[in-house]
């Protein structure tokens, strides 16, 4: 099968989608372009600051596109292209693009509230509290998982204990990222210069961190900066938003996008043969295609964690209803691309039906430097632009889910009306506090590195999905809006991860029967993973009786534009 021809079957399918599903979602449900956003009446210059339309779809963009678009294809492509495709196509479109955009609305149509309190107001007190425990959970998975990516490609030796440029240069580029965002934030906010200036700013800013990056390494071990990736996490949760992490994102975007584009001219240029049959088989190497590779392609086609971002922070800086669509369903549509691009490249790279046996990100890194080559970029500086890249994809996702996690507490532990916050709630929703606490216990996974995390993290993530459907549609219901295209993703999602955690948890027993459990380790996830089916469970069953209830709308409930 020649590869060129899916990319470009994918961009046509995604261009089609966003044209045609995404604006009629919006035409079902009603947006105001004359409404002032949450991000306008609730503007602190913390959370809430409302900002461009591509502003706001770099921070999105940036935030979701994690390792999973790259990981989850690569991996699934060992049951066959076409499977792996269709998920793509198809979860992206109904499913991932669906959800992420119907998030952003809620949260944008309730000032800006996020996935927790939604639930809160339309399912109930109960029903809130039990997802903000379930979110909280979840982010430490997502904290200790690319925390880890993070530190091991940051990590400027190999096992022998020689350097390795690469990987020095990206770690320093990423330093740079870090200051020259703080500073370029500064200077948008000050002068309020936006448009072709800021896009040529931006351009020189990167320009200049790049090089700087290559001309001077920084040489640390996988240890150092797993601490130094931390300590970035505490300062980006407690930080204003305009301040790091807005303008990162916005100068993160380009690489990102850069990335994309070079894997989709690369696959132009070189125009691949797929190596891999379009079915390898429903059983691979004792997995079983369902539900295995439903959860290993997460980010490309369905991710509950985008769903937390865009109603922790994106609907805090929508500055009008008109950008949620390129915003919601648009940067997923994007990231489902590059999970296309990533699958094509991995199915090119196989011999006689075999996956190389390299990591995702070796896979991917590869083939993205072989194309930075065409255009004359020499070996070295290409190597450290990919590495640079994959390590954004992990930084522009901790960053944000840091601040999610501290965010969770502070409105898990939020006094009922009329109250006020008092003695244990008042101190742990501290910002430094609450940041504190969710940094500790995800360090502590952190430990038993990324691998042993994944598995747990991608099940999870999918879990939440589920969850945040089922109260989406209740969101909708109760509104008077159309909510029966979320029902068949909400109902597949949860018999999906509900299946894989199940396995995950046997997997562990097993290892207990055979003397391999490590109470750190093992047993840390499976304490998480049990914690993780029981919420999803108490949370689905909530909402569905109010789903399921032959009852009016709430009283006082907000009813369609």
């Amino acid at each position: 099968m020649n590869g060129l021809t899916l990319v470009v079957l994918a961009i046509v399918v995604f261009v089609c989608a966003y044209s045609f599903y995404g604006r009629w979602l919006v035409k079902t449900w009603g947006i105001d372009p004359n409404a002032e956003t949450p991000a306008k009446r609730f503007e602190n210059g913390k959370d809430f600051v409302p900002a461009s339309k591509f502003t706001v779809f770099a921070h999105q963009f940036s935030a979701i596109c994690g390792a999973g678009p790259v990981t989850g294809p690569i991996i699934a492509a060992m049951f066959g292209w076409l499977p792996a495709l269709l998920w793509l196509i198809i979860g992206g479109i109904f499913f991932g693009a669906v959800q992420d955009f119907t998030a952003l609305y809620a949260s944008v149509k309730n000032d800006g509230k996020s996935m927790g309190m939604i639930i809160e107001k339309y399912v109930g007190r109960t029903g809130g509290k039990l997802f903000l425990a379930f979110c909280w959970l979840f982010c430490l998975l997502v904290i200790a998982a690319f925390s880890d990516i993070m530190a091991t490609t940051f990590n400027g030796f190999n096992k022998a204990g020689a350097p390795m440029a690469p990987n020095a240069a990206a770690a320093s580029i990423s330093m740079l990222y870090i200051f020259v965002a703080m500073i370029f934030g500064v200077i948008v906010k000050k002068t309020k210069i936006s448009g072709i200036r800021e896009l040529i700013l931006a351009i020189i800013f990167i320009v200049a961190m790049i090089a700087g990056g290559i001309a001077y390494p920084i040489y640390a071990d996988r240890v150092t900066w797993l601490y130094v990736t931390y300590a970035y996490c505490f300062i980006a949760s407690v930080l204003p938003m305009w301040l790091l992490i807005q303008p990162r994102d916005y100068l993160s975007v380009f690489l990102l996008l850069g990335m994309i584009l070079s894997g989709v001219i690369g696959v132009i240029v070189g125009n691949p043969t797929l190596n891999m049959p379009a079915v390898v088989g429903f059983t691979v190497n004792n997995k079983p295609m369902f539900p295995i590779l439903f959860i290993t392609i997460a980010c490309g086609a369905v991710s509950g964690f985008h769903s937390l971002v865009s109603s922790g922070t994106s609907s805090k800086s929508i500055s009008n209803e008109k950008d949620m669509l390129t915003v919601g369903y648009g940067s997923m549509l994007i990231e489902s691309t590059l999970g296309v691009v990533c699958l094509v490249i991995a199915c090119s790279a196989a011999t006689n039906g075999v996956l190389p046996k390299a990591s995702p990100f070796a896979i991917f890194g590869g083939a993205i430097g072989g194309y930075f080559k065409m255009f004359g970029i020499p070996p070295m500086v290409s190597s450290a632009i990919v590495t640079m890249c994959v390590s954004a994809l992990a930084m522009t996702t901790i960053d944000a889910v840091t601040r999610i996690g501290r965010m969770t507490i502070q409105e898990f532990f939020a006094p009922a009306p009329g109250k006020e916050r008092t003695g244990f709630a008042k101190s742990i929703s501290n910002p430094i506090v609450a940041t504190i606490v969710t940094l500790i216990p995800s360090y502590l996974l952190c430990l038993g590195g990324y691998l042993n995390i994944w598995p747990l993290f991608g099940s999870a993530n999918q879990l939440i999905a589920s969850v945040v459907l089922c109260g989406l549609a209740v969101f909708l219901r109760v509104t008077g809006r159309k909510g029966w295209m979320l029902y068949v993703p909400m109902a597949f999602m949860f018999v999906a991860t509900m299946t894989a955690l199940a396995m995950h948890v046997y997997g562990i027993y097993v290892k207990i029967g055979l003397g391999k459990f490590n109470l750190l380790v093992e047993g840390l996830q499976l304490v998480v993973a049990i914690l993780l089916m029981i919420l999803a469970v108490l949370i689905v069953k909530t909402c569905l009786k109010e789903l399921l209830a032959p009852k009016p709308a709430k009283p006082g409930a907000t009813p369609a534009d």
